[in-house]
């Protein structure tokens, strides 16, 4: 396996915004986040806040920071104003977009948008392939796979290029987004995982982006981690793509009962189910600085960014010094 020849550590990049603070109560961590070793804002979208509007108000809170969607949903937005939201985000942040785009899963698609959940690798190959041609400026008429485009042109493409990476768990998406995109997002595996999934990329020419997503919770009130994760935790991990992904990474018999009870619909059954070990290192939690060290073993050659989630106590996001001061003690350059 080829890693590029000189591995760089890892950029750190935080979710915003962080759930139990309100959007226009970020500015002061966004201005704050440079200062404290992180290098890159990420969203995410499901059944919450959408994807574009906390990028675009860091976009605006500061001139430095990379933002990145981790990730818009293929079946939601038609192809074009995919492409359109993405180039006019651009024009506040020139070259510093990412555009991670991907599957998701039915309950976000379908469930709560009424949207089909078809041929999710073909939907999620064929944007790519609009988004890719469309960001560049081509003009962009036929037929994909999955829809049909009666010719769209980007009237003010970007001038700087928008990577577009895609979520991906299993060797097929991960691949496609390697040789089709400039890279994947993968989340929800145990640090021993990575290299499986590194495995599955193969070769990695230089530019090209593999996204870590981990899960923190820093406090050492253990009763809250439980009660943060643990829901969390067994809902996603009963969403068929994931049940396919730990199968795939050879977890099926740790989370057997977890499946078996949520399939029952015992769903607090299949949250206590849930093995003490796979909550540990699918949801780090303890002292910021335990997280940290936990962090760093997803720090692999190929690993290009790790993006956390951060689950933080009302007290502390209630705090803002104090929450300055957790994400300086679990970041890359601690005081």
């Amino acid at each position: 396996m080829t890693h590029p020849h000189h591995p760089q550590p890892p950029r750190w990049g935080i979710t915003l915004p962080l759930a139990g603070l309100p959007l226009d109560r970020h500015r002061f961590l966004v201005e704050r986040l440079p200062d404290l070793g992180y290098s890159d804002v990420w969203s995410a979208e499901g059944g919450g806040t959408d994807a574009f509007t906390p990028l675009a108000a860091t976009a605006a809170w500061s001139p430095t920071l990379r933002i990145g969607t981790g990730i818009v949903p293929v079946h939601t937005r038609g192809p074009a104003v995919l492409a359109q939201t993405a180039a006019t985000l651009a024009q506040l942040a020139p070259g510093r977009l990412l555009l991670g785009i991907g599957a998701s899963v039915p309950a976000h698609v379908t469930d709560i948008n009424g949207i089909p959940f078809d041929e999710p690798f073909k939907r999620t190959r064929d944007v790519l392939r609009f988004l890719t041609r469309a960001l560049r400026g081509e003009h962009v008429s036929g037929d994909f796979d999955t829809f049909s485009i009666r010719g769209y042109q980007l009237p003010h493409p970007p001038a700087e290029p928008v990577k577009v990476i895609l979520g991906a768990l299993r060797p097929g998406m991960l691949r496609l987004g390697f040789t089709e995109g400039d890279g994947a997002i993968t989340n929800l595996l145990f640090p021993e995982d990575v290299p499986t999934v590194l495995d599955a990329v193969g070769p990695q020419p230089p530019g090209k982006e593999l996204v870590v997503k981990v899960f923190v919770c820093p406090t050492q009130d253990t009763a809250y981690a439980q009660r943060a994760t643990r829901p969390f935790l067994a809902w996603i991990l009963n969403r068929e793509p994931y049940r396919k992904f730990h199968a795939w990474l050879g977890h099926g018999d740790l989370l057997h009962e977890a499946h078996r009870r949520w399939d029952a619909g015992d769903i607090e059954g299949a949250q206590q189910a849930l093995p003490d070990e796979v909550v540990d290192k699918l949801f780090v939690s303890g002292s910021p600085e335990h997280c940290r060290e936990r962090i760093g073993h997803y720090h692999r050659p190929g690993v290009t960014t790790v993006q956390l989630y951060v689950c933080l106590p009302p007290k502390v996001l209630a705090d803002p010094a104090r929450l300055l001061d957790t994400l300086a003690r679990l970041g890359p350059n601690p005081t």
